[in-house]
């Protein structure tokens, strides 16, 4: 575990393309059974600054937060976690989404920077429920929802189009007074 200086969840900003582009290149393979299929284009330095861009103004309006994971003495950006498909009025819902790089995995980094952005979503974004889909043979990604109190809700078949084929994926979520009971 890192000490509570090396670790650090902030949005992410346009300044940050070049380190999200490098860690989305070396990560490519690692994550690629867990993601859409994208063109070579969506990891080049533009791409993701203008990526960036749009998460900057999102944030600014309130629907949607990225957030970077930096660790280490000097900050590396290690992975990203998002709040997107942002549903206000009777809703107040989130869809969770996150990605960290292959060799820090397992370190409990991940765990925690959900926790942060989870208590975020319910206090700053002032969100009601935030929801999360995981392909049921992500047994990672699971362990950290269920590590952030996160309850399965149930199975959605061929929910979402990952890797080129049609995957199901399971359905977790948790709201505002399930974190209140911490």
């Amino acid at each position: 575990m890192f000490a509570p200086s090396a670790f650090l969840v902030r949005p992410l900003s346009a300044s940050d393309a070049p380190a999200l582009a490098s860690l989305r290149q070396q990560n490519h393979q690692f994550l690629q059974p867990f993601e859409p299929i994208r063109p070579a284009s969506f990891y080049t330095i533009e791409a993701q600054y203008q990526q960036l861009e749009e998460a900057e103004r999102s944030f600014r309006e309130g629907t949607g937060y990225s957030f970077g994971i930096f660790v280490g003495p000097d900050q590396t950006l290690v992975g990203r976690v998002n709040l997107s498909n942002i549903v206000r009025g009777a809703w107040q819902n989130a869809t969770l989404g996150y990605f960290l790089d292959q060799s820090h995995n397992g370190k409990g980094i991940m765990t925690r920077a959900v926790g942060e952005v989870i208590r975020f979503a319910f206090t700053e974004a002032k969100l009601h429920r935030v929801q999360a889909a995981v392909m049921p043979r992500n047994t990672g990604s699971i362990k950290v929802l269920a590590k952030n109190r996160f309850r399965e809700e149930g199975l959605s078949l061929r929910y979402l189009q990952i890797n080129g084929k049609w995957e199901d994926h399971l359905i977790f979520a948790i709201t505002a007074e399930e974190l209140e009971t911490t």
